[in-house]
């Protein structure tokens, strides 16, 4: 485990929080956040989905053309057609091998792409472990059949995290290394990928949520765990096979390869640190984008962008919820002005006529200056901007 050949942390580059975990940065609203991020993601994979799709109809379609277009062209030879006619066909041939061979381009960068930068969550972040727990230390390791489909597989993963998330913490709590090779070796089947891969997503929880210290303290252990799988991949066997041989063999290591284990802890935490900075990022916008929907009023309109671009008189009318103001705002405008905020202030829930004012609400703009009707309470004409 050389320090040039580090762990490979590209497998967690673009995390992205389950739908189903409870925790989040503290000035979220987690319920509303998690279904709106379900449903944002199932909308851009399905998305994607259709892209890709339709991207493969147009590369049939072009080596479909391109192929009538061949036959053409050669057709046209073996009758000597005349040259403008010829032509004409090379013209086409040319641009739909041109088509196609962008089509193709763009086949291959998104095939790039999606190898380069996959996106993980706990759907899809790693295949079901090992499901047996009978150790053969002589047997090369032998993963679970992975004839199950995509759904299947992450259905086991969810099992294997409901099962064992406890014990999963519990290792991820000891921060002496015999108590940890103690732990380990009385709950062998929790050395696998799963484990490792849940840890990841559980350190990325703890930098969102402000638990910096604990965080590193997972972190190490993540490190831990990553280095015996290392090793049992070096040695092509069961990781749970090799937890004796990786603590003897860390207890009296050099100190290069203790300033190996300790280079990638670190930088672990700095990549989880960096990461949960995005996620929270991404985590507000989201919650603005919440907070916004729910604020529309029926019209379709945001109260508060609404607000920003009344008439400074108007504005500070509705700030008050001084009717008098409202009033003389409205009458000192020409009358489609008025009618044009009047309406505005309605489609946004700024304003929410009583049913004296369903008439023309500016109409009142060219006699008295009102705007609306007076009857009723100022409640029945105003609607406070949500704070």
């Amino acid at each position: 485990m050389a320090k040039k050949g580090g762990i490979d942390y590209s497998k967690w580059d673009h995390i992205e929080i389950s739908d189903d975990e409870d925790e989040t940065h503290p000035n979220i609203d987690n319920a509303s956040l998690f279904r709106w991020r379900h449903q944002a993601r199932v909308e851009r994979e399905a998305e994607e989905k259709r892209e890709r799709e339709a991207l493969k109809h147009n590369i049939d379609e072009s080596a479909k053309q391109r192929q009538v277009l061949q036959a053409a062209a050669a057709h046209a030879k073996t009758l000597n057609a005349p040259e403008d006619a010829a032509k004409k066909i090379d013209a086409a041939l040319t641009e739909a091998q041109k088509q196609e061979e962008e089509f193709r381009r763009k086949e291959a960068e998104l095939e790039r792409m999606e190898r380069e930068h996959p996106k993980w969550n706990v759907d899809n972040i790693s295949k079901p472990g090992f499901n047996k727990t009978v150790v053969n230390k002589g047997a090369a390791a032998t993963p679970a059949s992975s004839s199950k489909s995509d759904e299947e597989e992450a259905q086991d993963l969810r099992s294997f995290i409901k099962k064992n998330e406890a014990r999963i913490k519990k290792y991820a709590m000891y921060s002496k290394l015999d108590e940890t090779h103690m732990y380990l070796g009385e709950n062998l089947d929790l050395v696998c990928e799963d484990a490792a891969n849940y840890l990841v997503i559980w350190c990325l929880e703890l930098e969102m949520e402000g638990k910096h210290d604990l965080m590193k303290r997972v972190a190490h252990q993540t490190i831990l765990m990553q280095y015996m799988l290392q090793l049992a991949k070096s040695l092509n066997n069961d990781p749970r096979a090799n937890v004796n041989r990786f603590f003897n063999k860390f207890r009296v290591a050099d100190q290069p390869y203790l300033d190996a284990f300790q280079d990638e802890w670190t930088s672990f935490v700095k990549r989880v640190q960096d990461r949960a900075k995005v996620k929270i990022a991404e985590a507000e916008a989201e919650q603005e984008a919440i907070e916004r929907q729910s604020r529309l009023g029926p019209g379709g309109l945001d109260p508060f962008e609404v607000l920003e671009t009344l008439p400074a008189p108007l504005r500070e009318a509705f700030e008050s919820r001084d009717m008098a103001k409202l009033h003389a705002a409205l009458a000192a405008m020409p009358l489609e002005e008025a009618k044009y905020h009047v309406k505005r202030c309605e489609d946004s829930g700024l304003w929410v006529p009583s049913k004296n004012t369903e008439a023309d609400e500016a109409g009142a703009a060219e006699d008295d200056g009102a705007g609306v009707e007076e009857e009723g309470s100022d409640e029945e004409h105003y609607e406070k901007v949500p704070e």
